[in-house]
């Protein structure tokens, strides 16, 4: 039974730049930079039946072209029990577009809704029993944060093992935006 999700993959040299901000705080478990991505839409474990239904409705989407997306910033998921620092992106417009569409879709082949709200991010570390303040810390010894940005042509629809995350991540097709 895989386990899927939607994302738009970080290209090489902006998972370069993003790896400079790994270490530096204490408990941290820094994910690797070639599984950096944006998730779009976390799927699940689903049976390979589902798969395929899914691999289907997300090839009947409508055309689109390709995103530029920023990364302008550190960021944290738990506020007061904090459990992921991120790198943030803006003028998301297009992107939560497509991950509209992608909810859309996704629940016409019988999937759940998705419960969280859509917030754009690529995940840097996960954390466990990290102080907020060393977070916070974290984040605001490295506030000048140079503006990265790159062109998405695709997303990609991810498989992962059934683990705590961070990958490895294996991409299972590939829907392109143009």
């Amino acid at each position: 039974m895989p386990r899927l999700f939607t994302g738009i993959e970080i290209p090489a040299e902006i998972g370069l730049a993003l790896s400079s901000f790994r270490g530096g705080l204490p408990g941290a478990r820094w994910i690797d930079p070639e599984n950096y991505h944006i998730t779009l839409r976390f799927i699940g474990d689903i049976d390979e039946r589902m798969a395929d239904d899914v691999c289907s409705f997300l090839g009947e989407r409508r055309q689109r072209t390709p995103l530029a997306i920023t990364i302008d910033g550190l960021d944290s998921f738990g506020g007061g029990k904090p459990r992921a620092v991120f790198a943030r992106t803006s003028g998301n417009g297009e992107l939560n577009e497509l991950q509209g569409e992608q909810e859309r879709l996704l629940r016409q082949a019988g999937l759940p809704p998705e419960t969280r709200k859509f917030t754009p991010h690529i995940t840097l570390a996960r954390l466990k029993h990290v102080s907020p303040i060393d977070v916070a810390d974290y984040i605001a010894t490295r506030g000048h944060f140079p503006k990265l940005t790159f062109t998405a042509h695709r997303f990609v629809l991810y498989s992962s093992r059934a683990s705590v995350g961070g990958g490895p991540y294996v991409i299972e097709a590939a829907y392109p935006l143009s």
